[in-house]
């Protein structure tokens, strides 16, 4: 499996929390995040980003989990989820866990493999992300 390594800096697009009442300082939020990733993989330089995520929050940290699409220059597109943590510390906010491709599209399609990422929160709206993994593409078939 080819390794990959890259980054993006996203803008929150969406975004919506639930102030819960369960306990002090407990926040549900789903948001939306779009960027373009950089990426020394050809493949994956400068495809358009795409995540929803969701974070079940206790004063700022707590578990996210969501999906992602990357679409490329050609128009195909691969797909995947990804599951971490967010850490909130004073004002900084960081996030880390592991993402996967559960597909694609074109010559995306069959796509698997994955890994860790680590981000941060830049300010309230803005979200820079690190990533690395592995990759494969799936044999193509030939008739016969």
């Amino acid at each position: 499996m080819p390794n990959i390594t890259g980054s993006f800096s996203g803008r929150t697009t969406s975004q919506t929390t639930v102030f819960l009442q369960d306990t002090s300082n407990h926040d549900l939020c789903l948001m939306e995040v779009r960027g373009v990733q950089k990426s020394q993989d050809e493949k994956w330089n400068n495809a358009k980003i795409v995540y929803w995520g969701t974070a079940d929050l206790i004063a700022g940290s707590g578990p996210q989990r969501g999906y992602f699409v990357n679409e490329h220059a050609d128009g195909d597109r691969d797909f995947g989820t990804f599951e971490g943590r967010i850490q909130t510390s004073g004002q900084q906010a960081t996030m880390e866990g592991n993402w996967k491709f559960t597909g694609g599209t074109g010559k995306y399609q069959g796509l698997t493999g994955g890994g860790p990422y680590k981000g941060r929160l830049t300010s309230p709206t803005d979200v820079e992300n690190n990533w690395d993994g592995t990759y494969q593409l799936a044999a193509k078939t030939q008739a016969a």
